[in-house]
């Protein structure tokens, strides 16, 4: 609460937070344990050990993978602190984070800048700002912020130290706020940023506060407060971690996201997104090290709903950190090496492969009153290539959405997505008529698929057509290309998704997501990441309204394939409840 008078919100921040200095304590089974605790005193200020540190090392571990706890600050009875001799007095001019109020204030901060990064509006990617981490000499983080209009007049080095005057203490956000403190520094028109050489007391490097699973499902899609996380990597883009794993660096680049499958200690499995500066810094960082890292630490991740599953997606102000970066990822990795078992254990929700199916199974699954989105595999031998309908579509180059004609250029077809000039990209939109011993059907082929089915890009096959018949015209249509004809007769093991437009009847079309290479094993929480590009509905309404199948079908095969669905929700059942 804000005290009266000369008041301050430092008894606004939140005394039993989980926040870790240099590290952080973890019980084995996920969820995050103060190591020290900060009491409040009857005044409303609360009562700080500055040179301590917050939280126990994980180098107290025990081996079975216990941890124990550091020593508390206490609230003296005569309601004062200690504050250690090497932190020199406070000068009327000078101000620590937690004195600092709702007002404008003259006096000088001192701190070091932990992490800088740009603001911008979610929609219009407008420059809104540009927002800050630090952390003063008492160990108190607190959120900077600069204007758009004066982002560019102060030389921001991350991990120096810093004095600051004249600015103003305004109130923090309420969405996704990066540190504990109800205050924000907001720097104003007159405010003088100097960097500090040779600082007598020292500063702590960074700070990091932690959640569990547990915590991060109870606020997941709250888009509250951004928490740090720490565990170790699974699956790195579907692939196992192991002394060979490598990373396809373009790709990912093109794509500007990656996924790693990540556990805390034996918790649940959950995917960790990382997007555009996140992706390429674990890139970095993961090729640097020489061996395969293990250990993963993420700051500041959004807690989403992804395919009915708890997900972590990483902002603008994430940070990546492996092994031996920073002193939790050593920790971690201390007491990995204390439980190997848990880091070798093969956990069921990671490398359950999506259950086999016929085609007439898979009709009769889409048949079931109860049934709901799935992953399914079939082997399936390709009849012809649909030529009713465009092999391809011009889709946006930022979205993938489908770009349509305007007056003077191609628009955007995604009312989200924020390109003016768009540039238009061939995309896979094509239908083949497969077959089976059971049943036919029609399946879709969309995006980075069709590439995985003729080692092609679509851009490719269409600027070849366009070269080989300089006569034609922009608008006339490209023919069926050779590449897609020579797939005809050939046999493919297709995970095929059963989507909502299936189950309510709107198309009889079953898109495909990935096809497989012979023998290659697919981890069933890949399937709903895909590799298709994000293609709006009134492209995928143009993936057919074929006839269903042609025979009747079994209801034993039906019972067979829901049984299949049941057991892989089951799988997920377990999941939440672990959570």
């Amino acid at each position: 609460m804000e005290s009266k008078g000369n008041s301050t919100v430092s008894s606004d921040q939140k005394t039993n937070e989980k926040t870790f200095a240099s590290s952080a304590t973890m019980k084995p089974h996920g969820k995050s344990t103060a190591a020290s605790a900060i009491a409040a005193k009857p005044n409303g200020k609360s009562d700080k050990k500055t040179n301590e540190k917050t939280f126990a090392s994980f180098a107290s571990m025990k081996p079975h993978g216990k941890f124990t706890a550091a020593s508390a600050i206490a609230a003296k009875p005569n309601g004062k602190s200690d504050v250690p001799s090497d932190i020199p007095k406070k000068q009327k001019s000078d101000m620590f984070f937690r004195d600092v109020s709702f007002s404008p204030h003259e006096a000088e901060l001192r701190f070091r800048l932990i992490h800088f990064w740009e603001a911008r509006n979610l929609n219009t990617k407008e420059l809104i700002g540009q927002e800050m981490l630090l952390i003063d000499e008492e160990g108190t983080v607190i959120q900077g912020f600069i204007t758009a209009g004066r982002v560019g007049m102060y030389k921001l080095t991350s991990g120096c130290v810093y004095k600051l005057s004249n600015f103003f203490g305004s109130r923090s956000k309420v969405q996704f706020r990066v540190a504990d403190h109800r205050a924000t520094i907001s720097f104003s028109w007159n405010s003088d940023l100097k960097v500090l050489e040779n600082h007598p007391v020292p500063i702590l490097e960074d700070r990091f506060r932690f959640h569990s699973y547990e915590e991060f499902h109870a606020n997941c899609d709250r888009r509250v407060d951004l928490y740090d996380y720490v565990g170790h990597m699974k699956l790195v883009n579907g692939q196992t971690i192991t002394d060979h794993t490598a990373l396809d660096e373009v790709d990912i680049a093109e794509k500007r996201h990656l996924c790693v499958h990540v556990q805390t200690h034996d918790g649940p499995v959950m995917k960790l997104y990382l997007w555009d500066n996140a992706a390429s810094e674990f890139c970095q960082k993961f090729i640097s090290y020489g061996r395969t890292p293990t250990v993963l630490l993420v700051t500041t991740v959004n807690p989403k709903h992804l395919g009915g599953t708890l997900a972590l997606a990483s902002m603008a102000s994430s940070r990546v950190f492996m092994d031996t970066d920073v002193q939790p990822t050593k920790d971690y990795l201390a007491w990995l090496s204390y439980n190997l078992d848990i880091a070798n254990k093969i956990t069921a929700e990671v490398v359950t492969k999506p259950e086999p199916v016929t085609l007439e199974e898979l009709y009769s699954y889409i048949k079931q009153e109860t049934t709901k989105v799935a992953w399914f595999e079939c082997t399936a031998t390709i009849d012809d290539i649909v030529q009713s309908s465009s092999w391809y579509y011009i889709s946006c180059g930022g979205c993938n959405s489908k770009a349509i004609k305007g007056p003077t250029s191609l628009i955007c077809n995604n009312k989200k997505c924020v390109k003016r000039e768009v540039t238009g990209v061939p995309q896979y939109l094509t239908k083949i008529d497969v077959y089976d011993k059971s049943e036919q059907a029609v399946f879709a082929i969309l995006g980075d698929v069709g590439k995985e089915l003729t080692g092609k890009h679509a851009s490719e096959l269409v600027a070849k057509c366009f070269e080989s018949n300089e006569g034609l015209g922009a608008d006339h249509p490209v023919p069926v290309p050779q590449a897609l004809l020579d797939t005809i007769g050939h046999t493919h093991k297709f995970i095929v998704k059963v989507s909502d437009h299936n189950l309510t009847g709107k198309t009889q079309t079953i898109t495909v997501t990935k096809i497989l290479p012979p023998e290659a094993p697919l981890a069933i929480a890949h399937l709903e990441e895909g590799t298709t590009p994000a293609v709006s509905d009134d492209v995928l309404k143009g993936v057919g309204d074929e006839s269903g199948p042609s025979t009747s079908f079994e209801h034993s095969a039906g019972d067979r394939v829901r049984k299949s669905s049941e057991r892989l929700e089951s799988l997920e059942a377990k999941r939440s409840k672990s959570g």
